[in-house]
């Protein structure tokens, strides 16, 4: 573990996961990187909590589960288990979903960028090189991922290659900084929120390469309302950024 770092807390949002719960578990736990893993579910009908229970029980010193009643996407599950990390003193917050796409495997990478001095947030890149998606990723599905980024930094201009990713080692300093419990977003714009607001706060996010692979079992959560949540929050903050700049020219 690199020197500075005390507890790092793996938060992992859940709903109807089941099946891909303890095979992240076992992943995590295999790692040469000591882990706290909090699972958030969000009340899975498929009895993703009761497996996380179960799980909680044959490791009580490294895992937790917090049980939210009501799934109201995936922006709030994150914020709930990021403020619970917080509270029980992490250092570091790592974000990874639970459907085995992100690969456990990239952690220690994560941890070591982390250390740099100037760094509060790692980003676990598939568009940076060395990164890459799925091989059985259809073409239009990489193609709007691909568009995704660039709308994204078009609108923006954060300088980093994959914004909507959300695979992330972040300092807790960070997290205070940007104040995530006041962060409205939801779905996969909560992603790009994060981002901005670290960048405005002047603070620096790192890109290392990852293998995104597809999700093995279970559906993907992307709606339309996510989809289009996404597309319009890069223009709420870039609307709300030149407002703010506006007033600021304006005073005496």
């Amino acid at each position: 573990m690199p020197d500075g770092f005390g507890k790092i807390t793996v938060v992992v949002p859940t709903y109807n996961e089941r099946d891909n719960l303890p095979k992240l578990v076992d992943q995590l736990a295999a790692l040469p990187v000591r882990l706290h893993v909090l699972v958030v579910d969000d009340n899975s009908p498929d009895g993703t909590g009761e497996v996380a229970d179960k799980l909680a029980l044959e490791s009580p010193q490294t895992l937790g589960v917090l049980h939210r009643t009501a799934k109201d996407g995936l922006g709030r599950a994150y914020i709930a288990g990021m403020l619970r990390a917080l509270d029980e003193g992490a250092d570091v917050v790592i974000q990874m979903d639970a459907d085995l796409s992100h690969p456990s495997s990239a952690i220690p990478a994560m941890v070591d960028a982390l250390a740099a001095d100037d760094v509060s947030v790692v980003l676990g890149s598939r568009y940076v090189p060395g990164g890459s998606v799925a091989g059985d990723w259809a073409w239009h599905r990489k193609a709007l991922s691909t568009w995704a980024n660039f709308y994204v930094d078009a609108i923006l201009r954060m300088g980093v290659k994959d914004a909507t990713a959300g695979f992330k080692a972040w300092r807790a300093e960070a997290l205070r900084r940007i104040d995530i419990a006041s962060i409205q977003s939801n779905g996969y714009s909560f992603q790009v929120e994060m981002n901005y607001r670290t960048v405005r706060r002047g603070m620096r996010i790192v890109e290392v390469p990852i293998c995104f692979a597809d999700r093995t079992r279970g559906e993907s959560k992307m709606s339309l309302r996510v989809q289009l949540e996404s597309a319009l929050m890069p223009w709420k903050l870039r609307l709300a950024r030149d407002a703010a700049s506006a007033r600021r020219s304006s005073r005496p």
